[in-house]
């Protein structure tokens, strides 16, 4: 066999079924926090896709009297675009255990594919860690600029619910909160908020606990546990997520390398020769990209000032 070979997906139809290509699209959908929560698009035909936004209102006038001229407005439309970016993971395997009949190989490789593709999602898009050249700010920078940022203080309730708290800053730049992602640490800070008689305040209004789910003023909050949220960067993030846009240009394909060399990106060392470690090696590529809209409105006009997420800092 040539070195370098590489069989297709043809060739490996018996060893990865169709069924187990869309569990893995799906399980890195439920695995990322920023896709299990924003609104996903069509899938992109090409690296880019152009999106239409509104970006100026019209404007009504009063008319003078009966015999008053009627004045003309306009509406304009922005266009964003979302680029695809590829995503890619390669998990060696000794040739030992792909032989051993009584090993589900699939069992141990999905989980971890679908922990590093969504890790690497949720960092790039809520923290700008790693994040592609090409892809706008992340959710973190774009509240920032806006003036959504409210730092954790004394008064917790506050800080979330009060009328300068993190969800005001949504609101009051003309959007609702329909969802909120925290770092797992706050499950314990609003559990153990409580009002002076001590009794939990959510539980009481109803808003924190119901069926061992956590919500905020009716708003769904979701917990990742992939380590992508970073409480030393923010410990909650309210916001419209039907602003969090996103559309995947490839769904997870794989190759089976069973003679390549695998060499560190930085110092192009090598780490795995596979055909004298008796090895293969499974590539998993994936291509998406994402956006915000944040269309104009008539609380908040401002582009630079408008942002349809907040931020909860840590002190």
């Amino acid at each position: 066999m040539p070195a370098n070979s590489i069989m297709t997906r043809t060739d490996l139809s018996g060893l990865i079924p169709e069924p187990v290509t869309r569990e893995i699209i799906q399980g890195v959908t439920e695995g990322s926090a920023v896709l299990r929560m924003g609104r996903k698009l069509p899938n992109m035909t090409s690296k880019t896709q152009t999106m239409n936004v509104l970006d100026m209102l019209p404007m009504a006038y009063w008319v003078d009297g009966d015999s008053g001229f009627k004045q003309t407005s306009k509406m304009a439309w922005d266009k964003k675009k979302i680029y695809a970016e590829e995503l890619a993971v390669i998990i060696p395997i000794p040739e030992a255990v792909l032989d051993d009949a009584d090993y589900d190989i699939w069992g141990e490789v999905r989980p971890r594919i679908v922990d590093a593709m969504g890790q690497k999602i949720d960092d790039a898009v809520l923290f700008g860690v790693n994040k592609p050249a090409s892809w706008r700010d992340d959710i973190l920078t774009t509240a920032t600029a806006a003036g959504n940022v409210v730092t954790a203080g004394a008064d917790l309730y506050q800080d979330l619910l009060g009328e300068n708290g993190v969800f005001a800053k949504v609101e009051d730049d003309g959007f609702d909160v329909s969802g909120v992602m925290a770092a797992v640490k706050m499950k314990a800070k609003l559990r153990g908020l409580v009002d002076t008689n001590k009794q939990p305040i959510f539980k009481n209004i109803g808003g924190m606990q119901n069926e061992s789910r956590y919500a905020l003023e009716g708003a769904p909050m979701d917990f990742p546990k992939n380590g992508a949220f970073d409480p030393t960067k923010a410990l909650l993030i309210a916001g419209d997520f039907a602003q969090l846009v996103y559309s995947i240009r490839q769904d997870v394909t794989y190759k089976i390398l069973t003679e390549a060399t695998i060499v560190d990106p930085t110092t192009k060392e090598v780490i795995y020769s596979l055909a004298q470690q008796d090895m293969v090696a499974l590539r998993a590529v994936m291509r998406l990209g994402w956006e915000i809209p944040n269309p104009i409105n008539y609380m908040q006009q401002t582009e630079a000032n408008r942002c349809p997420f907040a931020v909860y800092a840590p002190a």
